[in-house]
């Protein structure tokens, strides 16, 4: 199983950007599928996870600014970013759950203030 990830990039503070991640590799279902971010010196934290239920999750600091979706017939998440803080600057990593936990290559988000 292959996770890539991609859509970041430098955005001025406010801004939006979308990151996409698609996994392939025979899957045949994902449990879960979501998105954490590492920032410089600080631990890797949840962003925002969607179940094949169709529940989502969502870390305390991007409720209401972050929107999680997932196209299932693609095996693709995507994170829509809006009102972007500077805080949010951080190398994002999508991930999906199948059996295992399969982490992306992460892409880097950097909001200039």
């Amino acid at each position: 199983v292959q996770l890539q990830a991609s859509g970041g990039g430098l955005v001025q503070a406010g801004g939006s950007l979308r990151l996409s991640c698609a996994a392939s590799g025979g899957i045949f279902s994902i449990n879960v599928m979501g998105w954490y971010r590492q920032a410089p010196g600080k631990q890797r934290e949840l962003v925002a996870t969607f179940t094949s239920g169709g529940f989502t999750n969502y870390g305390d600091s991007v409720k209401g600014r972050f929107t999680i979706s997932r196209d299932n017939t693609k095996n693709t998440v995507y994170l829509e970013m809006s009102s972007l803080k500077p805080e949010d600057t951080a190398v994002y990593y999508c991930y999906a759950l199948i059996g295992l936990i399969y982490w992306g290559q992460g892409t880097l988000v950097t909001v200039s203030s």
